[in-house]
């Protein structure tokens, strides 16, 4: 038996490539140019799904899913929107909408969405949740297709605790996203909290996640509340999950499975109330088969998986990412400036090793450093490349190893003496060099305790104690 379609869209040419679409599938198709005439064939009992746009000449299209839904729960109602922002995803999920399909949509995708919507079972209708969400700047910045799916995720997910997984490389917004799925949920007057994993000391984990009992170790003089009690009601994002020590990780599957933790030296368990976003930039798949990341884990924590793309991948972003981030620098008191199409196809050609946060910090020097009102390719040229010169230093600085430093330092050193040869004796001055800062800050790390330094090194402890007094490296306080 065939099923009738009814389409509103004030746009003639996506009625007629709609309706000879869903007609060659077998669909009856009755197509309007704005809201009022929708709603009369609704009320008079027409149709077995809607497919609607949202800007109509007599009207909201979101405005109109929940009096049609309260009118007939159980038509199936796809929207569309050019508007393409993740609040017009959440709120077209929010109302009662069957899908959200954004402008230019892929035919085929739309086509099915009808088919799925007129095969699902009637007990399963939509309804509308009405979270009442406030019209305020939008938190994640797009709308690329590669964020199109990111925010029909979000949509469907804020209405839920359902624990979810964002993976994405550093400074793509693994916490944006988190915040909006916690901001726009049903848990938003409850607290957030945010947690890096790669930020705590190990040891510390924890104490820091389920809190600890007065005397549980030393230093405890009191009760401590860790994270998950913190955030009770509400949501605790655990950001860099990658990073989480093996021990921990044990005892945050125990809390997923159970809904309970117990404080580090306590014995009463706590019901944790709170639903679990976690993150990372790192392949888990990989850790699991290093044996760094317990499998069980990462499935109770992947139960929606998120990926968010690398800024390279969605380059039609960027100059509504830079105005912005421009629009934002003029909110804390700096002149508003603007891209010239030049400096914007400048940015598109950029690789962003950084993501969104390396042009958020450009777009902050600029803004700092430029008196223009309008930013041209100049300014983006001389910017980036003081930033990649700074990325040069950086990366000899901080991503390499151990031996690629000191193999750089003694490149330089023997550069400096313009073909001759250094002082002899060169062998014992460089272990000298080397050894000093290491004897130093495993001293440090172990609070000056000899014994438990010369362990971490694998010496005799009289061996460490005679380098010590040879290189008159004084003892830290407190050691042995």
């Amino acid at each position: 038996m065939s099923k009738t379609v009814l389409i509103a869209d004030d746009d003639r040419a996506i009625r007629m490539v709609l309706s000879q679409a869903l007609a060659e599938r077998g669909h009856l198709v009755k197509t309007a140019a704005n809201a009022a005439t929708l709603w009369q064939w609704v009320k008079g009992g027409e149709g077995d799904v809607i497919v609607t746009d949202v800007m109509m000449p007599d009207g909201d299209g979101l405005d109109l899913v929940p009096r049609i839904k309260a009118e007939r729960p159980d038509i199936p109602i796809i929207v569309m929107s050019a508007q393409n922002t993740i609040l017009t995803a959440i709120k077209a999920t929010e109302r009662g909408a069957f899908e959200y399909l954004p402008k230019p949509f892929d035919l085929s995708a739309l086509t099915a969405a009808v088919e799925r919507a007129l095969t699902r079972p009637r007990d399963g209708a939509n309804t509308p949740q009405r979270t009442a969400i406030a019209e305020e700047k939008l938190p994640i910045i797009g709308r690329s297709a590669a964020m199109q799916e990111i925010y029909r995720v979000v949509a469907r997910l804020v209405g839920t605790d359902m624990t979810a997984l964002i993976h994405g490389e550093s400074g793509t917004g693994k916490e944006l996203v988190a915040r909006a799925l916690h901001d726009f949920g049903r848990r938003r007057e409850r607290p957030f909290i945010a947690v890096n994993m790669a930020a705590i000391p190990r040891e510390l984990i924890e104490s820091e996640l389920f809190g600890h009992e007065k005397g549980a170790f030393t230093g405890a003089v009191q009760r401590g509340i860790g994270k998950f009690e913190a955030a009770s009601g509400g949501t605790l994002f655990l950001d860099e999950i990658g990073d989480m020590p093996l021990e921990a990780q044990t005892r945050l599957l125990r809390v997923l499975q159970s809904g309970e933790f117990t404080p580090v030296g306590g014995r009463t368990p706590i019901r944790a109330d709170v639903r679990i976003v976690a993150a990372t930039h790192r392949d888990l798949r990989q850790l699991i088969q290093q044996g760094r990341f317990r499998e069980d884990l990462y499935y109770r924590l992947n139960v929606v998986p998120i990926t968010l793309p690398p800024l390279r991948d969605r380059v039609e972003d960027i100059p509504d990412l830079a105005r912005h981030f421009l629009e934002l620098i003029a909110s804390e008191g700096l002149a508003l400036k603007t891209l010239d199409p030049e400096a914007q196809t400048l940015l598109k050609r950029h690789r962003w090793p950084g993501n969104v946060r390396e042009l958020e910090n450009l777009m902050r020097r600029i803004a700092v450093l430029y008196s223009e009102p309008a930013i041209d390719a100049r300014i983006v040229t001389e910017q980036l490349k003081a930033q990649e010169q700074a990325a040069n230093v950086g990366a000899r600085a901080s991503d390499e190893t151990l031996g690629q430093s000191v193999e750089r330092h003694l490149r330089a050193y023997f550069d400096a003496h313009e073909g001759a040869l250094p002082a002899r004796g060169l062998y014992d001055r460089i272990l000298h060099e080397i050894e000093r800062p290491l004897l130093s800050i495993s001293m440090e790390a172990t609070r000056g305790n000899q014994i438990r330094a010369a362990d971490l090194l694998g010496l005799n402890r009289n061996t460490l104690r005679k380098k010590l007094k040879e290189l008159e490296l004084q003892p830290t306080r407190g050691g042995r």
